[in-house]
């Protein structure tokens, strides 16, 4: 029999959501192009991570950046998304930069 209590039930949500919602700490390198982006930032494409691995989230519809062994994972479509709405969210990471100032 297999116990598990709510504690790590929770912990385990929590990381598992934090996988599937972009880092906001990153959000200045969203759209730069630039290798940059460190893995759970948002990206619009490859180009953004420094992984090269930018995986579309399927529940939202986001950018991740992620290593190319966890990109299938956690909800995750894999390397090579090109964002369709990159002009609104790049917009949207450049709001959150002003939000955060820096």
């Amino acid at each position: 029999m297999v116990r598990i209590s709510a504690a790590a039930l929770l912990a385990f949500a929590a990381t598992a959501l934090a996988q599937l919602t972009p880092n906001n700490a990153g959000a200045r390198n969203v759209g730069q192009g630039n290798g940059q982006q460190f893995i759970t930032g948002g990206c619009v494409s490859d180009a953004d991570c420094s992984s090269a691995c930018c995986a579309q989230v399927q529940s939202n519809g986001l950018g991740v950046c992620s290593a190319e062994a966890a990109s299938l994972q956690n909800g995750k479509l894999g390397c090579g998304f090109v964002d369709p709405n990159a002009t609104q969210t790049i917009a949207a990471a450049k709001a959150q930069v002003a939000k955060q100032g820096f």
